[in-house]
C-alpha cells in the first residue's frame, strides 16, 4: 500500500485515489504469470464466482472489453470490488502461487480491466426480452443494483426506489473516495440504468410512496435497504458540537466541499470496524494533528480487514485497545475531551467474542476536539415493520436458500439480513445475494422458465 504525503495547503488533494492502477506493461506481465488453473481455487473463493482465469487470459490476449464483461457478468459491482474486496482473504488468498512465489494480483487486474471499460465508456449488457412482469427493489446499493441487473437480463420491468440523491449505496456514499472514487460507483449504476431499469432517486419508501402502493403495483418486491445511522453511545456529552456519526462524516467528504474544520485538531474514533478506519483515515486527510481509535476489545477481536488496519497505521492513526468511553467532556457546548476507562476481557458471549469488563479505578481523560462514533449501525425498523415481515432486532428473517421473507411476495438481501449469525457484510457478498434473490424471484414468478 502506498504511503500518502498529506497536503495541509490543499486538503482536497488528500482525497484523490491513493493507489495507482497497473500500467499496460505491468498488467500484461502480471496476466502472463497466471497458470489459468483448471477448477481454479480463486473462482471458488470469490463469493460471486468470477471466472478469474478467463478474465485474466483475456487481458493477456488484449481483449479488455471481454475481460470486463466476464468480471461484471458475475459481479455487477465488480469495479468497486476490485478496490475494496479483502482479496488476500478471498481470491488471492486461494491462489496456488501462494505456495511458490506470490499470488497473482487478481484485484489489480480486475481493476485494470474495469477501469479500461469505464475510461472507454463501454456499456457491457443489453436488456432481455420483456416477459411482462414487474419487480420493485427498495434500495439502490450493491445488493439492489445486482438484483436489478439480473432481473433486467431476464426480461423484467425493474424499478429501484432510492432514498438518496444518487444510487450506489455504500459504494457511492460510505467508502472513502481515496479508496473508492464516486465515478466508479456511478459507472456501475449507469450499467444497470442502461438496461431500462428505472431508478427513482430522492424517493423514500414510506414517505414519498407507501409500502401498500409498492406491494399492490408490482409482482414482487426486494428489500435491499441496508442499514441506517450509527446508534448512540449512551454516554453523557453526545449532544456536544464536535460529535459525529461516522457514516455521515464519511458521506460529507464525498458530497460536500472539503473543509479545514479538523485542521490541527485531535480526534477520537470510537469503534474498530471498517467504517471506524475510514473515519480515522478521513480525519488524517482533513488535517487532524492526532487521530486515535478507541476500542474496548483487542486487535484479535477487531472487525476491520487486515489491510484496512495496515492502511490506518501507515497514516499514523493510533490504536488504544481495551479502552471504552465513559463520557464526552465539553466546554461552552464544544468537545474538549473524552473520559475513558480501561477494560479487560471476560468470558465469551453467545457470539464467541469475549465480553469487555471495566477495570475499577482505571478512568483517564484524553484531550480531543472531536469524537466520531463508529460502533455499528442501527436498522430501518419502521420500514421493515411496514412490510409486515418477521425480523429479529431489524435483521430480516429469510429462507436462506431463496431469500424469501415471511411474506411470499417480499424478498430481502444485503445488510438488511446481516446479523444474528446470518449473512455477511462484504460488498461482494451483497452482490451475490442480489443475484440469488433475482433468480428466486424469477422462479416464483416464472416457474416454467429456466434461470440464465
Amino acid at each position: 500500500m502506498s504511503l500518502i504525503r498529506i497536503s495541509y495547503e490543499d486538503l482536497s488533494r488528500n482525497f484523490e485515489e491513493v493507489e495507482a492502477g497497473l500500467s499496460n506493461r505491468e498488467a500484461l506481465e502480471e496476466a502472463n504469470r497466471c497458470l489459468y488453473c483448471y477448477d481454479a481455487p480463486c473462482i471458488q473463493a470469490c463469493p460471486t464466482g468470477i471466472d478469474v482465469p478467463t478474465f485474466i487470459k483475456k487481458i493477456a490476449s488484449g481483449n479488455l472489453k471481454g475481460s470486463a464483461k466476464t468480471i461484471m457478468s458475475a459481479n455487477p459491482v465488480g469495479a468497486s470490488c476490485s478496490r475494496v474486496c479483502p482479496t488476500e482473504e478471498l481470491c488471492e488468498g486461494a491462489c496456488v502461487l501462494n505456495h511458490a512465489t506470490k499470488p497473482i494480483m487478481i484485484g489489480n487486474l480486475q481493476r485494470y480491466a474495469t477501469d479500461w471499460a469505464m475510461k472507454n465508456e463501454k456499456i457491457l449488457f443489453s436488456v432481455g426480452e420483456k416477459i411482462g412482469k414487474s419487480v420493485a427493489i427498495v434500495g439502490g446499493g450493491p445488493a439492489g443494483l445486482s438484483a436489478a441487473r439480473e432481473l433486467a437480463l431476464l426480461g423484467y420491468d425493474v424499478t429501484i426506489f432510492e432514498a438518496e440523491e444518487k444510487a450506489g449505496g455504500l459504494n457511492t456514499y460510505g467508502i472513502v473516495s481515496f479508496r473508492l472514487p464516486k465515478a466508479v460507483s456511478y459507472w456501475e449504476v449507469e450499467q444497470v440504468a442502461s438496461m431500462d431499469v428505472e431508478i427513482r432517486t430522492n424517493t423514500r419508501v414510506g414517505r414519498d410512496i407507501s409500502v401498500k402502493e409498492i406491494l399492490d403495483s408490482y409482482d414482487a418486491v426486494l428489500l435491499a435497504i441496508g442499514m441506517a445511522h450509527v446508534p448512540a453511545l449512551g454516554i453523557p456529552g453526545e449532544e456536544l458540537a464536535g460529535v459525529f456519526d461516522a457514516i455521515e462524516f464519511v458521506k460529507e467528504t464525498k458530497t460536500k466541499p472539503i473543509t479545514d474544520a479538523l485542521l490541527g485538531k485531535k480526534v477520537a474514533v470510537i469503534g474498530a470496524g471498517n467504517t471506524a478506519i475510514d473515519a480515522a483515515t478521513c480525519s488524517v486527510r482533513l488535517g487532524a494533528e492526532n487521530v486515535k481509535i478507541l476500542y474496548r476489545r483487542t486487535l484479535e477481536e477487531m472487525t476491520a480487514y487486515d489491510f484496512e488496519y495496515d492502511f490506518a497505521k501507515q497514516d499514523g492513526v493510533e490504536f488504544r485497545w481495551l479502552t471504552a468511553p465513559n463520557k464526552i467532556i465539553g466546554h461552552e457546548g464544544k468537545v474538549v475531551g473524552i473520559e475513558c476507562m480501561k477494560m479487560e476481557l471476560g468470558e465469551p458471549r453467545e457470539d464467541g467474542r469475549r465480553r469487555p469488563v471495566p477495570i475499577k479505578g482505571s478512568e483517564f481523560t484524553l484531550e480531543v476536539d472531536a469524537v466520531i462514533k463508529a460502533i455499528g449501525q442501527s436498522r430501518y425498523l419502521d420500514l421493515i415493520e411496514a412490510f409486515e415481515i418477521e425480523h429479529d432486532g431489524g435483521v430480516v428473517t429469510i429462507n436462506p436458500e431463496t431469500f424469501q421473507t415471511t411474506n411470499a411476495k417480499v424478498f430481502a438481501c444485503g445488510d438488511v439480513i446481516f446479523g444474528k449469525g446470518q449473512g455477511e457484510a462484504m460488498v461482494v457478498s451483497a452482490a451475490q445475494q442480489g443475484k440469488k434473490s433475482a433468480y428466486s424471484i424469477h422462479q416464483l414468478l416464472m416457474p416454467t422458465m429456466e434461470t440464465v
